[in-house]
């Protein structure tokens, strides 16, 4: 075994591991000590393992590659994970970079604006969604609202939009809505339906950027409505001025983010 490890820059204890977990199996094992006999011909299996575990692919995948019944499928598995890793290390570098954004001096005080919005018929999807499951919901949802009020022949008289319950962030799940604001009334379709979205007294911030790092203008919305005992009960709303349907271009995307809040000024009048 230690030539053999040697000659694979594995560890005999990773060896020992391997044997175990049946991913390397040894030509021979002596029955009085245990000593494990591996063969020169086993050397490319190990590398291949050994490369493939460097790139953190679960052992059971590394038993489907070396099962594979021929090439194809074989690099179909490991371009699987490839995928995946590419995926994750996409997501890492986000949040690498909001990271360095929370680490950076603030620029200023944020500009947040206190806004009266009226109520506005709407075409909306809305559903109970869990937060982990929000993302996907939301793009889905989107994209078919989106659909529907293009086939409808509608015209849209504002930014498309959402309205998110507290609950979603306080308990992980909650009500979702998203809608595109139309004239008039909506022909049910699927998922879509029509929807008046209540007026509402609102601060807002601009969000520029992707949403990725939206949770720090949230961050800055929610202190100010707080510092301001200005805040209320009511549900989160985003408009979405310019996102992915209009440019790929991240840093070009522009969201404004809503906070309920009490306006005496509003009463009053």
């Amino acid at each position: 075994m230690g030539d053999f490890s040697r000659a694979t820059h594995l560890s005999v204890k990773t060896l020992r591991h391997y044997h175990q977990v049946g991913l390397l199996e040894p030509a021979a094992v002596n029955a009085d000590t245990g000593y494990r006999y591996y063969s020169a011909g086993q050397i490319p299996t190990a590398q291949v393992i050994r490369r493939l575990r460097d790139l953190e692919m679960p052992v059971a995948d590394v038993k489907a590659v070396l099962a594979a019944p021929d090439a194809p499928a074989r690099n179909a598995l490991i371009a699987a994970h490839l995928n995946r890793l590419e995926a994750e290390l996409d997501q890492t570098r986000t949040a690498v970079e909001s990271l360095r954004k929370l680490l950076q001096p603030p620029d200023g005080p944020a500009a947040i604006e206190h806004r009266s919005v009226p109520a506005a018929a709407a075409a909306a999807i809305g559903a109970v969604v869990d937060r982990a499951d929000l993302l996907a919901w939301w793009q889905g949802a989107l994209g078919e609202l989106r659909a529907t009020v293009r086939a409808q022949d509608l015209h849209a008289t504002g930014p498309s939009g959402g309205v998110f319950a507290s609950e979603l962030l306080q308990q992980d799940r909650g009500q979702a809505t998203v809608f595109i604001p139309v004239p008039g009334r909506v022909r049910p379709i699927g998922r879509v339906t029509s929807l008046v979205i209540p007026a509402a007294e609102l601060a807002i911030i601009s969000h520029h950027g992707s949403l990725a790092d939206a949770d720090l203008s949230y961050a800055k919305l929610g202190s100010y409505a707080t510092m301001h005992e200005i805040s209320i009960d009511g549900p989160l709303r985003e408009y979405y001025l310019r996102g992915a349907g209009d440019t790929p271009d991240e840093a070009e995307w522009r969201t404004e983010i809503g906070w309920p809040i009490f306006r005496a000024d509003a009463s009053r009048a």
